[in-house]
């Protein structure tokens, strides 16, 4: 019985140890506020400038669209959008209005990274969406894949518009 006991508090010393070292690795993987609001601003700046450089290839392949940059409180990216006037044969008019926003959002005290993205077509919104991750564990490779992946959409969706 003596036995049992001995290897039982060892058991028990083992597993608080281990427990121990967990939150010891833990603490030293978690980040300060100020190392968040870095590795943001980092994410933000590098993805803010793909999202400008996506969405204004896609203003200059189809004339008409103006693009802008987009910064501030809604966050950073870029937009285009243009104005169709139609007449049809009754002499009707009507505005077809058709735009692509993407932001990256500001920092947050939620620790994220969030990339919105809204697509309208001929008044017709195509999707309305939000990505995010959180900070320590982003992705910007894959941010920007979701990126290219919601440009290249909207384009194919407009094309066929026309």
């Amino acid at each position: 019985m003596n036995d049992f006991q001995d290897r039982l508090q060892a058991a028990i010393q083992r597993g608080q140890q281990r427990r121990q070292s967990r939150e010891q690795e833990a603490q030293r993987k978690a980040l300060t506020e100020e190392e968040l609001k870095g590795l943001h601003t980092k994410y933000r700046l590098s993805l803010s400038e793909h999202i400008e450089r996506c969405v204004e290839s896609v203003a200059n392949q189809f004339p008409g669209f103006r693009y802008e940059t987009l910064y501030g409180e809604k966050g950073w990216g870029a937009a285009c959008n243009r104005d169709d006037l139609t007449v049809d044969r009754t002499r009707i008019r009507q505005n077809k209005f058709s735009r692509l926003e993407m932001t990256i959002r500001p920092y947050s005290t939620y620790h994220v990274l969030e990339l919105t993205g809204k697509a309208t077509i001929r008044n017709r919104e195509v999707f309305n969406r939000t990505n995010y991750e959180l900070l320590q564990d982003v992705d910007a490779d894959a941010f920007r894949s979701i990126i290219d992946a919601w440009v290249i959409e909207f384009a194919e969706i407009y094309a066929a518009s026309l």
